[in-house]
């Protein structure tokens, strides 16, 4: 396989398994817990997906041919917490998601190295996708983080769970090496 394929495929898996993370943490989640702010210095996890959402808008749509940030986009509005319910707040989650991986899903290998734009500075593609894989899970560890915290224990943990560190090495090693991305199990044992 080609290396930019490679790099293809393995990002897709990649944004797919934070992509889970936080519908796994929404999940857990009472409706009204995704509107919580401790403060005014703390975003909601709902305002937190409306931003990644409104990133993923701008930054996607029509991406090889005009800038990132999108004349219509208003970058700070998606702080202001306007989603009223849990159904609006997947809402804007999945069309967020939909644009981004409908567009990550679009290229082709050879399109890697095309130069594109964000606020008039450009990127390859790889780089527009890097940055992207270093924001998205910032934001999404933010909402398993917050998601913890608001379920006070009862929490179903998305990694290893503490104090199970052995028992989950001594699977892996109980295994014939293999070469595969690690997200390949991952997602088939969060499903």
């Amino acid at each position: 396989m080609e290396a930019n394929e490679s790099y293809l495929e393995s990002v897709k898996k990649q944004f797919l398994y934070y992509k889970m993370l936080g519908e796994k943490s929404i999940d857990q989640l009472e409706p009204e817990q995704l509107f919580v702010a401790l403060n005014d210095d703390i975003n909601s996890i709902a305002t937190i997906i409306k931003h990644i959402s409104g990133n993923m808008l701008s930054r996607w749509t029509d991406f090889l041919t005009s800038d990132g940030e999108k004349e219509w986009r208003n970058r700070d509005a998606e702080f202001e917490n306007d989603l009223q319910s849990k159904e609006g707040v997947l809402e804007t989650w999945n069309k967020g998601w939909n644009c981004f991986l409908n567009a990550l899903n679009s290229l082709k290998p050879e399109q890697l190295s095309d130069i594109i734009y964000i606020r008039n500075e450009g990127h390859t593609v790889i780089e527009a996708i890097n940055r992207q894989l270093a924001h998205y899970p910032y934001h999404i560890g933010q909402i398993v983080f917050y998601a913890k915290q608001l379920k006070k224990g009862d929490w179903e943990s998305l990694s290893i769970p503490k104090n199970k560190s052995g028992n989950y090495n001594a699977e892996k090693f109980a295994k014939e090496k293999q070469i595969k991305n690690f997200t390949d199990d991952e997602l088939n044992r969060l499903k």
